[in-house]
C-alpha cells in the first residue's frame, strides 16, 4: 500500500533480476530468515610497537573497502559454518578462490543481459562447488542457525549463499563509505565518538575490550547521531542503488501514466536520494542532523521517500537487523580509531556491481583512541601481514549476543 492508499502488492520481485541471479542462489537477497551475522573487528598492532602493560599505536594504514568485505565475510562464514576462511590473510587457496569467484560473479551478474555469460558461468562454477563442500562438512550448524531442521542441501547452499551476500557485500559497503564521508567531515567523525564515549561511559585510560563490553542496548539506543550519519550515509550511498519491480497485470497510477502486464518499472535510489524536490537545496550535502528532531532523537522518512530499503510489502526484511550490525560495527571503529584518508583530496568512484562499492578501494590511515593490553596484542599479532583486522575474536561473544 503506498501513499494515499494506492495498491502497489500487483508488482513482484522482477524476474530479469530474478533470473540474473538464479546461480547465485533462489534465496539470495528473498530470505527472511537472516538471523546471525558476526562482525570481528580486530585491531591488529604491529608487534614491535608493544610496551610494557599497555602500549599505543602510531599511525597505521590499511584498504578499507577490502579488508571490511573480507572482514564481513570471514566472520559470516566462521559463525555459520565453523569454518575459517581467512581471505584477509589470504592463507587458504580455496577459500580466496571461492571468495574471488563470488566477488566475480556478483560483479559480472548485472551484466548479464550483455552476453556476458560465458564468462560468468566459468566463475560461479567454483562457488556451487565451494558451497556444496562447506556446508556438507557443517550441515548441522547451518540446520541449527535456519532453525529449519533436515532442509534440501540445494537449499542449504542457497541459503548460504543469502546470508553471505546480505552480510558481506552490503555490510562492507556501508561501512566503506560511512568511513569514507567521515573523513571527509572530520568534524562529524568527532562528534560521534564523543557519543560513543559518553553512551558508553569510557574514559581516556580505556581498552578495546571495555569499549565492546560496554555496547549495551541501553548504550546503543543513546548513539543517536550515529544512527543518523548511517542513514545520511545510505541516503547518497544505498548498497543496492537500482532495484526493478514487474506487473502482475495491466495498472493505472495515481498520477495517469498507464503500466501493460509484464512491464517492468524500476528505480533508482542513489538518484532519489539526492532529488532536491525530496531532500531540498542540500541535497548532495551529508548533513546527519537532518534526520534528528528537536530533541536530538532520530526520526525516520516514510520509505516511499527513503527508499535505500524498498518500501511496501517488498522492503528489506532485515532492515532493523541491519541497522543494528551496522551500528555496533561503527560504534567499535570509531570509538577506538581516529580515521583519516591518505589523500585528503581524494573523491571516491563508484564501482558498478549489485551492490554499491568504491571503485578501487579506499586507502585509510587510522590512529587509536583506546588502549590495548599485552594479551590483547597476542591475540591479534599471530599475523601482522595487515596492520588492521577484524575485532578481537574474544569479543565477538559480546557483539553477537546482542543481534
Amino acid at each position: 500500500m503506498a501513499k494515499n492508499g494506492y495498491i502497489i502488492e500487483r508488482y513482484q520481485a522482477c524476474e530479469i533480476s530474478s533470473e540474473v541471479v538464479r546461480d547465485l542462489g533462489r534465496a539470495v537477497f528473498k530470505t527472511n530468515g537472516v538471523n546471525l551475522l558476526g562482525l570481528f573487528l580486530k585491531l591488529q598492532p604491529p608487534a614491535k610497537q608493544q610496551r610494557s602493560k599497555y602500549f599505543n599505536l602510531d599511525v597505521f594504514s590499511f584498504w578499507g573497502k577490502d579488508l571490511f568485505t573480507k572482514a564481513a565475510s570471514d566472520s559470516i562464514v566462521k559463525v555459520l559454518l565453523g569454518i575459517d576462511l581467512d581471505t584477509m590473510y589470504g592463507t587458504n587457496e580455496e577459500a580466496t578462490q571461492f571468495s574471488n569467484a563470488f566477488d566475480v560473479a556478483n560483479e559480472m551478474a548485472i551484466y548479464r543481459y550483455a552476453d556476458f555469460s560465458w564468462k560468468i558461468k566459468n566463475k560461479i562454477e567454483t562457488v556451487p562447488n565451494s558451497g556444496d563442500e562447506l556446508h556438507l562438512k557443517k550441515r548441522d550448524i547451518v540446520s541449527r542457525v535456519l532453525e529449519s531442521g533436515e532442509a534440501d542441501p540445494k537449499y542449504l547452499r542457497d541459503m548460504i549463499y543469502s546470508i553471505i551476500i546480505a552480510g558481506k557485500d552490503t555490510t562492507g559497503s556501508a561501512l566503506t563509505w560511512l568511513i569514507y564521508m567521515l573523513c571527509k567531515h572530520p568534524h562529524i567523525q568527532e562528534k560521534i565518538a564523543k557519543e560513543v564515549r559518553e553512551a558508553t561511559n569510557l574514559k581516556d585510560n580505556s581498552r578495546i575490550d571495555e569499549l565492546a563490553a560496554s555496547l549495551t542496548e541501553e548504550a546503543l539506543d543513546k548513539m543517536q547521531y550515529l544512527v543518523a550519519a548511517l542513514t545520511e550515509t545510505t541516503r547518497l550511498y544505498p548498497a543496492v542503488p537500482m532495484n526493478a519491480k514487474i506487473c502482475f497485470s495491466d495498472d493505472t497510477w495515481p498520477d495517469g501514466f498507464s503500466v501493460k502486464k509484464r512491464d517492468m518499472v524500476g528505480y533508482n535510489a542513489c538518484s532519489m536520494g539526492r532529488m532536491k524536490h525530496l531532500w531540498g537545496d542540500d541535497a548532495e550535502e551529508f548533513r546527519p542532523e537532518r534526520w534528528l528532531d528537536e530533541n536530538g532523537r532520530f526520526q525516520q522518512e516514510s520509505s516511499f521517500k527513503f527508499t535505500a530499503f524498498g518500501a511496501g510489502p517488498r522492503i528489506c526484511p532485515e532492515k532493523d537487523f541491519a541497522y543494528k550490525a551496522t551500528k555496533i560495527f561503527s560504534a567499535v571503529l570509531l570509538g577506538s580509531c581516529i580515521f583519516k584518508l591518505r589523500d585528503e583530496n581524494e573523491v571516491a568512484k563508484y564501482k558498478i556491481k549489485i551492490t554499491h562499492h568504491i571503485d578501487g578501494g579506499l586507502y585509510v590511515q587510522a590512529s587509536p583512541r583506546l588502549l590495548f593490553d599485552d594479551q590483547t596484542n597476542a591475540l591479534c599479532c599471530k599475523r601482522c601481514c595487515f596492520p588492521f583486522g577484524s575485532l578481537l575474536h574474544n569479543l565477538i561473544i559480546t557483539i553477537v549476543s546482542m543481534l
